[in-house]
């Protein structure tokens, strides 16, 4: 859901409940669009400190507490200046939101230089590329923003020191809180377009989402046109519409994310957020949260690191898939040009046959026909009539001598190429899993030592003992089994070898899916044989083993289990690469939804 005034709504209601009453403690300008203000809570309300974060970025306007700590300049700007000499340890009065606008009005008491009490508003416009935070005084006189507005800027309101502050009213919507039935009818009447554009259009504070939830509530479809619609259905459209604006009235809100569902069933990439029970998003997956808050925070920390990672690794991406095409055609060209040389040997038994059978060939024939005393059957042998018999016993020999160097040759590249393939599907598995700067550092500098990519001058500090720069550190993941069991799993490979070679002792459980790229998984035995620890252990290790591989999006993978000390690393493998020769093998489910992540 947009930042609509649904959502400002929920907002208004927690910091209500949260910081009214409370005094300013601090102030910070974090961004030239962006303001922190440090307030301590009324005694009734708990005490201690809450950070209250203000941003009117025209890209992405916010508004919500939070416990992060913003580095603020050294030199602060002129706004955030004005805004300590009046407002330090000011007291909120009260946090309003005129009607369902996208708006909130916090009123400050405080005393003047004099000594004299006064009040000051300051109000946080949440309104997309006219987003804005301004400084009022007692007659809504603008005192300063963060942003100004000039008449060659907008022809509706001007924005700047002095000027009357007021609320454009340039579509003339409605307040649907306090919309009657005769109201909304003659709305819904009067519209020929989708009842839920018309509801946008309409009305101030709804998103498009909203909307469309309460057509869904209706039980009626999206693409009807609203003035079509018999009284019946406008009755069911009005008592959803009344319904949901008599919770938002109430303060009756219920945070929650919704996911998109992955392979697993699991919650996977955030797609939207509420306020309101969205009942039209049934295939995702419902995060509950305790509070506007933090749901906002989670939400777009999750957005950013999902598009963020994701446009980092673009590049990754590429070049592994541009590489792994080539290695792929590379791989199909040669086994082609080996099973052409299969036939080799048929050559090699051609010229023995003619040096064997040659005087009986007449000269200027063109083939002959001989018994071949491997087979005991004929042979028929065709020939190059300006040849004689062992000069066409000699061609075939060369023939066959240079397709057995072929094959020899192609045997070597064919390993080699299918080496570089599962190396490059197992780093593009790894890129599937990747979550932070540390990880894909991990994966790009594993390319540059494998010689994918050329190395780079990172402006990071040097490492004195091994002279080269120091890659952000990043951690296999930990997981605990429901028996308490420690599960190690490798996010890149890297990680891989760390896990199996460095961190698992010889009696510890090592886990990976069966003929496919995925994580190396170790499950911690605690000195303990294969025989003591719990089976349900050995299923949810697999299920992580199942989870991080390239079969994540079946329901089940096959999955070799062995003791850490039978796997070994040849001499001079790429990274992650192992052998075994004995292992066991359990089919396990990629459900991981029950596995509880450890944050070392």
């Amino acid at each position: 859901m947009a930042f609509d005034g649904i959502t400002v709504a929920g907002l208004c209601k927690e910091l209500q409940d949260t910081v009214t009453g409370g005094r300013v403690y601090k102030i910070a300008q974090t961004d030239k669009n962006e303001l922190v203000l440090t307030i301590r809570p009324a005694v009734e309300q708990g005490g201690g400190q809450v950070r209250l974060y203000l941003s009117a970025d025209p890209s992405l306007p916010l508004v919500y507490l939070t416990r992060v700590s913003r580095q603020a300049p050294l030199q602060a700007p002129a706004f955030c200046m004005l805004l300590r000499k009046h407002l330090q340890n000011a007291r909120i009065l009260s946090i309003e939101q005129p009607g369902l606008e996208r708006i909130l009005r916090f009123r400050f008491e405080h005393r003047n230089e004099m000594g004299d009490l006064c009040t000051h508003v300051l109000a946080v416009e949440i309104m997309g590329k006219h987003s804005n935070i301004i400084f009022l005084d007692d007659k809504d006189m603008i005192v300063d923003s963060i942003r100004h507005v000039s008449s060659l800027v907008s022809s509706v309101r001007e924005v700047l020191p002095g000027r009357p502050y007021f609320i454009p009213d340039t579509q003339s919507k409605k307040n649907p809180l306090t919309e009657t039935r005769e109201g909304f009818f003659h709305v819904i009447s009067g519209g020929h377009m989708e009842a839920a554009k018309l509801l946008v259009r309409s009305y101030t504070g709804f998103s498009p989402v909203a909307a469309q939830e309460i057509v869904h509530r209706a039980g009626l479809s999206q693409d009807r046109s609203a003035a079509m619609l018999p009284d019946s259905e406008k009755q069911s459209l009005w008592e959803c519409f009344e319904s949901l604006t008599r919770e938002i009235r109430e303060g009756h809100f219920s945070p929650e994310m919704y996911c998109r569902r992955n392979e697993t069933g699991s919650a996977g990439a955030p797609v939207d957020f509420s306020l309101i029970p969205l009942s039209h998003y049934a295939d995702c997956v419902k995060v509950p949260y305790e509070s506007p808050s933090v749901l906002l925070e989670d939400f777009y920390a999750r957005k950013n690191l999902y598009t963020r990672i994701r446009q980092r690794s673009a590049d990754l991406r590429h070049i592994v898939q541009t590489i792994l095409e080539r290695d792929v055609h590379k791989y199909d060209l040669q086994c082609r040009q080996i099973r052409d040389t299969e036939k080799r040997d048929k050559y090699k038994v051609y010229g023995e046959l003619l040096n064997a059978y040659g005087y009986s060939i007449l000269p200027g024939a063109d083939s002959c026909e001989v018994d071949n005393y491997y087979t005991g059957e004929k042979v028929r042998i065709p020939l190059d009539p300006t040849l004689s018999a062992q000069q066409n016993a000699q061609k075939y020999f060369d023939r066959y001598a240079r397709m057995k160097r072929t094959h020899e040759a192609l045997t070597r590249l064919t390993v080699e190429v299918k080496a570089e393939i599962d190396h490059l599907r197992s780093i593009q598995n790894a890129l599937e899993f990747s979550t932070t700067d540390a990880d894909l550092s991990q994966i790009r500098r594993e390319m540059e030592e494998s010689g994918y990519l050329r190395r780079r001058y990172t402006g990071q500090k040097k490492d004195a003992k091994k002279g080269r720069a120091r890659a952000p550190q990043s951690k296999p993941l930990h997981y605990l089994s429901s028996d308490g069991y420690d599960i190690y799993v490798g996010k890149n490979n890297t990680q891989n070898d760390e896990i199996t070679f460095r961190i698992a002792d010889g009696r510890d459980i090592w886990f990976h899916a069966n003929d496919m790229p995925g994580s190396h998984v170790l499950l911690r035995s605690g000195g303990k044989s294969m025989d003591e620890i719990p089976d349900r252990a050995f299923e949810e290790a697999a299920s992580l083993a199942a989870y991080y591989s390239s079969g994540r999006s079946q329901d089940k993978v096959e999955i070799d289990y062995l003791e850490r000390r039978n796997v070994k690393k040849p001499s001079g493998a790429a990274p992650g690469f192992v052998v075994y020769y004995t292992n066991y093998s359990i089919l396990a489910r990629t459900d991981i939804s029950g596995l509880r992540e450890v944050n070392d």
